[in-house]
């Protein structure tokens, strides 16, 4: 298959992880080359001022001026695609004639969905997401890809026990074994919300209905004891208590 046109991009997200899924998104598309990356929308600016950018991979939540505010405030500038975790900014964001929303934990299908809105009246821009991604069959359990020693790993999220800090890392505990993947647990906070996890500890993230058991003290999932950290417990107790509605 054949390509017209290369579309240079750039991503302005200040999370690793999800700047590290993008861009493992952007090399598997054939006519998306990315030029830059940027942790802030000031960063993001100067890259728009020395080179050629077609289309902004821009998050919602940046540090210093947020995306929304960022996007106003360029009068010329390249098609934008935001990423974010929150879907609170839609209306405003195709207000602002977004190509596409795109709602954190980004999928590979959902992502060339995305992308092939770019250019619609241009086919050769088109790429059928059947021809990148082969699935016979579809799979309604929901997952997430990490990076693991640059490879690209999936978990499903009911495979998964507690999620562990370890400073600048995160280990995934699994009912199979464990990943180590970079990145900061306050980020997995975010990013498992939705699937009814809670933070128990500052080291520690757990899903709910994976719990056993519960104490003042400590939780236990399977054959493992996590602790309720101190400034935690108030909270991991209402919340327990509502869940389980004792």
């Amino acid at each position: 298959m054949s390509f017209k046109k290369t579309l240079n991009c750039l991503i302005v997200e200040d999370e690793p992880l999800a700047t590290e899924v993008l861009e493992d998104f952007i090399a598997q598309v054939p006519f998306l080359d990315l030029k830059a990356t940027s942790t802030d929308a000031l960063q993001a600016l100067e890259v728009l001022r020395k080179q050629h950018i077609d289309v902004m991979f821009l998050d919602i939540h940046l540090p210093r001026l947020k995306g929304i505010d960022f996007l106003k405030s360029l009068h010329q500038g390249p098609k934008v695609i935001l990423t974010t975790a929150y879907d609170q900014y839609a209306i405003d964001a195709f207000a602002l004639d977004v190509v596409d929303y795109l709602l954190k934990p980004i999928t590979f299908s959902r992502f060339l969905k995305a992308v092939n809105k770019l250019d619609k009246q241009t086919s050769s821009l088109s790429i059928p997401i059947n021809d990148l991604a082969p699935s016979p069959k579809q799979d309604h359990r929901p997952y997430l890809f990490f990076n693991e020693n640059k490879k690209m790993v999936r978990v499903y999220i009911d495979d998964i026990l507690y999620i562990e800090s370890l400073k600048d890392y995160c280990k995934i505990h699994t009912t199979s074994g464990y990943l180590v993947t970079r990145g900061h647990l306050q980020n997995m906070v975010q990013q498992f919300q939705k699937y009814n996890f809670l933070r128990v500890h500052r080291s520690f993230l757990v899903p709910i209905d994976k719990i056993s058991a519960f104490s003042a003290g400590d939780i236990t999932i399977g054959s493992h004891t996590i602790p309720i950290g101190r400034s935690y417990k108030e909270l991991v107790n209402n919340k327990l208590n509502d869940f389980f509605r004792f």
